[in-house]
């Protein structure tokens, strides 16, 4: 009996050997195929991020409503990062949920911003208008109210401040949508102008001839219903192709976290450092690729929005929804106050930006690139490299 459970435990454990065996040869593999999808998966992103921009610009044009807006509840809403939270958090791992979110909120500052600031036009004046200083105020307060909160990861702050935030998210998406729905009824630029212009044609071809009048007069009121359904079918394309590439950055984003998820997993980084860097990184990529084009085009509201959005998006809605999960209790720890320092410092720098920067834009986007870099060295060789 003895002899048989000896060979029993032998055969189990030549069974192990083999199966660690396939995993360590299995693994060059996998790591290979994620790396693909990564690369792969950036030109979906780019092709994304062009459709948005080209066609959010003409939207707001067409229906008179600010860029911001549109801005705001589209690239601005990080739907791809609450993807990542969520699954974060039914895995069990919430210290990547927080930690990306607060890594996403600073890379889509010091990461996508400072890029767009680069990017502007050379010898062209960078001007932000009244509803881009009013989301940049928004984020400030936001911030500044909800770094203690996140540091103080107690069971009762948590729970009270959870529900909170998702309320104060629905709010305001709520009044970004009435805003958005007061400046679809606003008529467009110059069209009763050329329905009169219409009409004086047909009064003046009617006194020539009254039959070539009345022919003249069913040829201009076709030619007239032919231009305005020409106009909404416009308006209806762009509307389109804008939710298009809005998907496609949402389905490019998934993929590269999940991608960066199964590549950061077999290296066996800590699940702080990996969310606030690498998986950040990669979930704000469509930000990054938005605020490159949208700053070279000359679209200052959509980069202030796709930032601005954002970081409203994170701070609220995917804050309250860990909050309200984990209680004050992580799985692997809380994000450092370091981190939460260069969060509130890089918020005050937009903010700020915004708001009296103008002039000195480029510099400021450069320095906030170089801020960026060090933070990352900083995270890999002090924060988490000695502490862990």
């Amino acid at each position: 009996m003895q002899l048989q459970n000896d060979l029993r435990v032998s055969r189990l454990g030549t069974h192990q050997l083999n199966t660690y065996s396939s995993l360590a040869m299995a693994q060059p593999a996998v790591l290979a195929f994620n790396i693909g999808a990564f690369v792969s998966t950036l030109f979906l992103l780019e092709f994304g991020a062009d459709k948005f921009v080209t066609h959010t610009a003409v939207v707001a044009s067409r229906i008179g409503i600010s860029e911001v807006v549109i801005g705001v509840l589209t690239a601005g809403a990080e739907w791809e990062e609450l993807a990542v939270v969520v699954a974060s958090l039914a895995q069990g791992r919430s210290s990547i949920a927080i930690g990306n979110i607060i890594g996403a909120a600073i890379s889509n500052i010091l990461g996508a911003f400072s890029l767009g600031l680069l990017c502007y036009e050379k010898g062209t004046t960078l001007e932000f208008d009244r509803s881009s200083r009013i989301y940049s105020l928004v984020v400030l307060i936001l911030t500044t109210v909800i770094t203690p909160v996140v540091y103080l990861s107690t069971p009762i702050t948590w729970i009270i401040c959870g529900p909170i935030l998702i309320a104060a998210f629905g709010l305001y998406f709520l009044l970004v949508a009435q805003s958005i729905t007061r400046g679809v009824l606003v008529a467009p630029e110059n069209s009763d102008d050329s329905d009169d212009d219409d009409d004086d044609d047909d009064d003046d071809d009617s006194t020539a001839d009254s039959a070539t009048g009345l022919l003249a007069n069913n040829a201009n009121a076709s030619s007239g219903e032919f231009r305005r359904q020409r106009s909404r079918r416009t308006l209806a394309y762009h509307s389109l192709y804008l939710l298009f590439g809005f998907l496609a950055i949402c389905l490019a984003g998934y993929v590269l976290s999940q991608a960066a998820i199964n590549i950061t997993d077999q290296l066996g980084i800590s699940d702080v450092l990996f969310s606030i860097i690498v998986l950040a990184i990669a979930t704000t990529l469509p930000e990054k690729f938005i605020a490159v084009i949208s700053g070279y085009r000359g679209h200052p509201g959509i980069m202030v929005a796709n930032c601005a959005g954002s970081n409203i998006f994170l701070l609220s809605l995917c804050c309250g929804i860990v909050m309200i999960d984990t209680k004050g209790t992580l799985d692997s720890g809380n994000v450092a106050v370091s981190e939460l320092a260069v969060l509130w410092a890089s918020t005050a720098t937009f903010t700020a930006t915004v708001w009296f920067g103008a002039k000195h834009a480029r510099w400021i986007g450069g320095a906030m690139v170089v801020a960026y870099i060090a933070f990352i060295i900083v995270e890999f060789t002090v924060i988490h490299g000695i502490a862990e």
